[in-house]
């Protein structure tokens, strides 16, 4: 991501569970990515567990799921449809995405870097709301799919 071109200084903070320590300054938090790897059950465990600490407010379009792993659906010990329903029951988008393919990795990661833009509000006439209804609209199945 901090690759990319992007006209807005960009700042990354990983942290392998929530909540994060409050006696650190930080700057504003505009997204949250929870990072769930289809291979691993405590991947998935710790990011529910991390969702208790994030603030109702935070889900009306900013925060999603980045499902990684998703090429290699023979070795996945979290089934999809597991990742789809948590991010149905929060309200927030979710991508798939293999991150060992650099190609995959490239294109993710503008994506990511374009919907930072836009719930930091750097995009005029989009807000992170629009975004929620775009991508709810454009790649969630509904439930009734599943």
């Amino acid at each position: 991501m901090l690759k990319e071109d992007c006209a807005s200084e960009l700042k990354v903070h990983l942290a392998k569970s929530l909540p994060l320590p409050s006696n650190v300054t930080r700057p504003r938090i505009d997204l949250i990515m929870f990072v769930v790897n289809l291979h691993s059950k405590y991947s998935l465990r710790n990011v529910e567990e991390s969702l208790h600490h994030v603030d109702a407010t935070f889900f009306l379009g900013r925060v999603g799921f980045l499902a990684t792993g998703a090429g290699r659906e023979s070795h996945c010990s979290v089934h999809r449809n597991t990742v789809v329903k948590l991010a149905h029951t929060y309200r927030s988008p979710l991508l798939f995405c293999d991150l060992e393919v650099e190609g995959f990795r490239a294109t993710m990661a503008q994506r990511l870097v374009r919907m930072l833009q836009i719930c930091a509000g750097h995009v005029p006439g989009l807000s992170a709301l629009n975004l929620l209804s775009l991508l709810r609209s454009s790649e969630n199945p509904s439930l009734e799919d599943l």
